[in-house]
């Protein structure tokens, strides 16, 4: 769907991006079976069959998963301006207010509820696939799925969740903690030394410990959370030159920066920038010619 929507239900086996990611669509994830350890910002999550993960996308987010373990999910990519239209003409768009959590965690013994949702994850793959309808037929037959998901999706974060509790380990606490730091640190020269002095561990353990609980490196995650902000940034201040934006995001070297963005998001900054502009004014005359139609 020109990557409006993207749909995937139940694959197995491990991603091939078996790196920290972010991306500017909303994410709804569903865990069906295996083993999965799922790091989101400075949260962990071991992950139970029936789980509902809701992101914002712009979430730094992980699967850990082990060496050869199963690992069966769902997920469903979506702009939100594509679907804002549909749902403001049926005067239902707090039903993304459910995102605005940066990500959230959906754990119920509902199983009506959780089926209906896999059902829908099943039809939304069938139509995607379809090779018989025309690009318009599909682009409608996904949003009303998709409007159908997100009434089910409110329904249970409404009704059937409250925050779910974890049981914290000593290492998933540590994990947490690390993350954070990182988090609000990343602009900065970071060290692992550094790391381990604010918050009193052995620097050794924290290398350790990070890898066990996330399955990635300390400096994995602050290039990734420089990245993300670079990303944001590029976005939300078009007029900010790529070079300055780069510094602001903790990236000393604007040539190393350069490859680094184009390893990991296949395009330049600038290309990704105008690609970004684009989809957004897009998605806003689309929505501007809908809403005036509807006055008529």
């Amino acid at each position: 769907m020109d990557k409006l929507f993207s749909v995937k239900y139940q694959l197995s086996g491990n991603p091939d991006h078996q790196k920290l990611h972010s991306h500017e669509d909303f994410e709804i994830f569903m865990f069906h079976k295996g083993v999965c350890r799922y790091l989101i910002n400075n949260q962990i999550y071991d992950l139970q069959p029936g789980d509902i993960l809701l992101m914002d996308g712009l979430a730094l987010h992980k699967p850990n998963i082990p060496e050869e373990g199963e690992y069966i999910r769902s997920h469903i990519h979506f702009i939100p301006e594509v679907i804002e239209p549909v749902l403001h003409s049926m005067k239902a768009i707090e039903l993304l207010n459910v995102f605005h959590h940066s990500h959230y965690l959906i754990r119920t013994n509902n199983t009506q509820s959780i089926q209906q949702i896999e059902e829908i994850f099943k039809k939304m793959d069938r139509v995607d696939r379809c090779k018989s309808m025309k690009y318009s037929e599909k682009e409608w037959e996904l949003k009303f799925l998709l409007g159908q998901m997100l009434v089910w999706i409110n329904f249970l974060f409404r009704d059937d969740c409250s925050n779910v509790s974890k049981e914290f380990s000593s290492k998933t606490e540590h994990a947490e903690k690390i993350a954070s730091y990182i988090q609000h640190h990343f602009q900065d020269k970071i060290t692992i030394s550094e790391i381990a002095y604010n918050l009193c561990l052995n620097k050794s353990y924290v290398s350790h410990v990070f890898k066990e609980m996330t399955g990635y490196t300390i400096m994995e995650y602050v290039m990734a959370c420089r990245l993300k902000q670079v990303k944001y940034l590029l976005e939300a201040e078009e007029k900010k030159p790529v070079q300055e934006i780069a510094y602001e995001s903790g990236f000393e070297n604007i040539s190393h920066f350069s490859r680094y963005f184009k390893e990991k998001v296949g395009i330049s900054p600038r290309d990704y920038r105008k690609k970004r502009l684009e989809i957004y004014h897009n998605a806003n005359d689309y929505k501007s010619l809908h809403l005036s139609y509807l006055k008529r």
